[in-house]
């Protein structure tokens, strides 16, 4: 009985440092590091951010994506799986959010990651009317290379600026409302 209570509190213990705003980064070549989301609705100020990693990977059900395709807008950056609970509620609204700016100069990726077959992935996006694209990472290759940053939480999500900079970090479900604040802040920098 001992062996089992101390199995789970050691679960639980590993559970509670990946996600939250304090997550411990296990997955950078075995280093730990303390890392941190941004608040919600708030923006890295422009002189502390950072330029993203380049990436690159499959499409969701076929074709090749560059992160040099995101140049020039402001990108969206989702880490989802199907069988994320949280994803079920953040990515149809992401859709919603993404109908409305579109035609505004930002963009929406999805990171689909740890998802055994693909086919799960294009079921949850067609059953949720997903109409931006997403990448078949399931080995979550494109989260690593966001080593600087809490992206292997799922959900998780990055926000870049126009200049291809990390402008906000957000680790857990992201609200609708939070999301517009942070695009709304970003599109606002070039007006």
């Amino acid at each position: 009985m001992r062996r089992v209570a101390g199995a789970m509190l050691a679960g639980l213990l590993l559970a509670g440092c990946s996600t939250g705003s304090d997550a411990v980064d296990v997955n950078n070549g075995g280093e730990f590091r303390f890392v941190e989301g941004t608040p919600r609705g708030e923006v890295i100020p422009e002189p502390e951010r950072a330029t993203a990693p380049e990436f690159s990977g499959t499409l969701l059900g076929g074709g090749e994506f560059s992160s040099e395709e995101l140049a020039g807008d402001v990108a969206v950056l989702n880490f989802w799986g199907s069988w994320c609970g949280p994803c079920r509620v953040e990515t149809p609204a992401f859709q919603e959010v993404y109908a409305e700016v579109r035609d505004d100069g930002v963009e929406f990726l999805g990171l689909n990651v740890k998802e055994v077959d693909e086919q799960f992935a294009l079921a949850f996006v067609d059953r949720f009317g997903i109409e931006f694209p997403s990448l078949y990472d399931p080995k979550g290759e494109v989260a690593l290379a966001f080593r600087d940053y809490p992206a292997t939480a799922i959900p998780s999500t990055i926000v870049l600026d126009r200049e291809g900079r990390v402008a906000a970090v957000y680790t857990g479900e992201i609200s609708q409302d939070d999301l517009r604040r942070v695009l709304d802040r970003m599109l606002e920098e070039d007006a």
